[in-house]
This record gives C-alpha cells, structure tokens and sequence, in this order.
C-alpha cells in the first residue's frame, strides 16, 4: 500500500516560502494524476476531467500554478522561468507521498509537463500533454508564417503593464472570442478582475519561453541558470516517458506544423490523438480527455 494512503487529502504545498493551493480527489490508494493548468486558467479547468478519473480509480492532483495561487506569486520576472516552474511540480509530487505519477499539462501546464518530462523522467510514470506541443517542435514551428502569425500575443505580453491592464477590462471577452464557452470565461474573468492579478500569470510569458530553454539543449547549448535535479544530465530534447499528446484541429494558437512534428521527438510509446475541438480541451472536452489520460496510463 502506497505511504500516501493514510495521509490527509493536500488542500496546499510549499516551497521556499511560497504556498499553492491545490484539489485533492479521488480514491486514496489510487496512482495520482497531477493536473497542470495553462494561462488564464485554474484548478477548476480540471473539474470535469477529475470526476471521470476518479470513476477509474486515479487520484487526482489539481494545483493553482506559481502567479495564480495567492500564497505563491512573486513579483520578479525571473521567477517564473521553467527550472522553478519544474520544482514546483516536483514539490507537489513529493507532498503527495507518491514516488511517481502520471503528469498532464494544457496549454502553459503543458510546456511545464514537457520540461518536467525532459528534466525528471524518473518522478513520471507517463505524460499526457493537451494542446502544447513539444518545446522543440514548436520552437522550429515558430519559423514557419503560420504558427509566427498565431503566437503574435506572446510578443504583445512583453510590454511591461500594458497587458495586464487590457485584460483585466476584457478577459471574458478575450477568453470567449477564443471559443471559451461563457460560463467558463466568466468564472476566470472574475477571478483575474484586477490588473495585479494578471501579473503572474502574464509572468510567464515574460520569462523565457520553456520551448526555447529546453530546445537549446538538443543543439548541446546550455541554458541559464540552475536546472532541476535530474537536467544536469538531460542535454537531448528527446521525451523518454510514454507519452499522449491530445491537439484540437481547430486551436487559434497552436498550429499543426508544431503538433505533428512533435512525434520526431518522443523516444518512447506515444500516441497523437487528434480531436475536431479548438484550444480549450479540459473544458469543452473533459470526456475525451479523460479517456486519453486513462488509456495513456494504462498502458505505462
């Protein structure tokens, strides 16, 4: 029986000073599925997804991420890059008393579920990444016109304090203009009113990209600063955990070049599966998510 069986469900976790919230659910003894949300998500993207996993018998494990739980969002722009983006994962992994999991990231939970997957595979059982393609796939993409035409925001979230407070006047209408069913645009919009509240999340976006830190590696180019424990050794972009990679046809953000190139890089069982949905797949399609995480981890 797994150490984590008798412990309390985790309503937080810390890490040097700072506190995450996290949703502890499903069956104590089940292997624990940790939940990476993207920008300008939360845990409750998840909700759907979670109750389907918990009817298969997994625990699962949803966190608000660094900027989006009120106990971990610090001011510097460095402290949102990807090395302390994997730690935080990695101290959830530890405080769920589990010694590996299965990992699922969308959008930015996706590129932080791929650099956990490059940095750490010995913490993962399997990877299931929704919409984001592999950091190096999506690096060579961004050379193509289409996918440079879909990330023009990314350059847009550079100017220091303008994005936070255009999207704190027209979250909902950014969000639902991106084809977010309204019910869910409305609880984010509410939940990122101000433009302090936007801050950590568009932090993110200022930091380096995770798909240009972790590509570099496979051209034997190191990165800046200090890498978790286990990357000191990884220098290939290749994923060795078997991996699902769910991508909808139609997202506004992430084009197919990135999305099929990413199977170049998985050096292990991995499967593409590819939906008729957009960008937003925990939400508007948590049935076939589910399904994805749960074949995905079956056959790990």
């Amino acid at each position: 029986m797994a150490d984590h069986v008798d412990t309390p469900p985790l309503t937080s976790f810390t890490r040097d000073g700072l506190t995450f919230e996290v949703v502890d659910g499903g069956p104590r003894a089940g292997e624990v599925v940790v939940l990476l949300h993207g920008f300008p998500e939360d845990a409750s993207a998840w909700t759907a997804v979670s109750e389907h996993l918990h009817d298969n018998g997994f625990r699962t494990l949803a966190p608000d991420q660094r900027g989006y739980s009120p106990g971990a969002s610090p001011t510097g722009t460095d402290a949102y890059r990807v090395t302390q983006l994997v730690r935080d994962v990695l101290a959830l992994v530890d405080a769920s008393g589990a010694e590996r999991v299965h990992l699922v990231g969308h959008d930015w939970g996706g590129a932080v579920a791929w650099a956990t997957a490059l940095s750490s595979p010995e913490r993962l059982l399997s990877l299931t990444v929704l919409s984001t393609p592999h950091p190096t796939a999506m690096a060579r993409a961004l050379r193509t016109p289409d996918q440079a035409r879909r990330s023009w925001y990314m350059l847009a979230f550079q100017v220091p304090g303008l994005p936070e407070r255009v999207l704190s006047r027209s979250m909902r209408r950014f969000l639902t203009s991106a084809g977010l069913p309204a019910d869910h645009a409305e609880r984010y919009a509410a939940r990122f009113a101000s433009p302090a509240s936007l801050h950590g999340p568009i932090g993110w976006y200022r930091a380096s990209g995770p798909w240009r830190s972790l590509s570099s590696r496979g051209s034997g180019r190191r990165t800046g600063g200090s890498a978790p424990k286990g990357a000191g050794a990884q220098r290939s972009s290749q994923v060795r955990v078997p991996t699902t990679y769910v991508w909808g046809r139609h997202d506004v953000a992430l084009g197919r070049a990135a999305a099929e190139g990413t199977a170049d890089l998985v050096d292990a069982d991995y499967r593409f599966v590819e939906l008729d949905a957009g960008h937003w797949l925990p939400e508007c399609h948590p049935d076939e998510v589910a399904e994805a995480i749960t074949e995905r981890a079956r056959r790990s």
